[in-house]
């Protein structure tokens, strides 16, 4: 998703939840390589807009540009929409050690790339991207690779998904979808693209051979 500070007291309470599994409805009809998915669902879930999955064919990865996954949750907590009572979340996240948090419905639409939020999917991978200077000139590179861990449970999520969402057909990068750039926070009279998720260490090549997606680069 990119960083932004999140607020303490959130994070704080998140890791007081007891996660519950949420494999869906493939995996009730036995489906034996539905993955563990522990579901920890954000306050305004509900609040979200509905959709039906027929018009999702968009997986959207992203990094969440944070140090752990508390200060994501704390972030994703986060009231940014006052006239809705939501904020920004991706629907997974996957910590370090491949374990995989959902937090939002697939059939609610979580706020996690402008312009194509009612059709995708967002995935979130754990990892500190360019905190804490996110739009700092010097301070771009994305340097913290993914682990082998998160990049199993990544691949595994892929191929599952479309047994819960038939109409998946695309998966691209946060980067790929969102090319703004905006004054860097340190000089601005250089421009920075402000969302570089999941970045130059994400294992494109890997993911790609390994699932039946095909990749969108618009």
């Amino acid at each position: 998703m990119g960083g932004h500070p999140a607020a303490t007291a959130a994070a704080q309470a998140a890791s007081l939840l007891e996660p519950r599994a949420r494999i869906g409805p493939a995996s009730m009809r036995g489906m034996s390589d539905a993955p563990r998915i522990l579901a920890h669902p954000l306050p305004y879930e509900t609040r979200l807009d509905a959709r039906p999955l027929s018009q999702v064919d968009l997986v959207v990865i992203h990094c969440t540009e944070l140090p752990d996954l508390a200060m994501a949750r704390g972030f994703g907590e986060e009231i940014l929409y006052r006239g809705s009572g939501t904020g920004n979340s991706g629907h997974y996240y996957i910590d370090r050690d491949g374990s995989i948090h959902q937090y939002v419905a697939l059939d609610r639409v979580a706020h996690h790339v402008r312009g194509y939020n009612p059709r995708a999917v967002g995935i979130e991978l754990v990892n500190t991207g360019r905190y804490p200077h996110w739009l700092a000139s010097d301070h771009q590179g994305m340097d913290e690779p993914y682990t082998e861990a998160q990049v199993e449970a990544l691949i595994g999520l892929l191929r599952w998904l479309p047994s819960q969402v038939p109409t998946l057909r695309w998966v691209a990068g946060h980067e790929d979808l969102d090319r703004t750039l905006e004054p860097a926070s340190d000089d601005p009279s250089v421009q920075v693209q402000r969302k570089l998720d999941p970045g130059p260490l994400f294992p494109w090549e890997r993911v790609m051979a390994a699932v039946e997606l095909e990749r969108l680069k618009p």
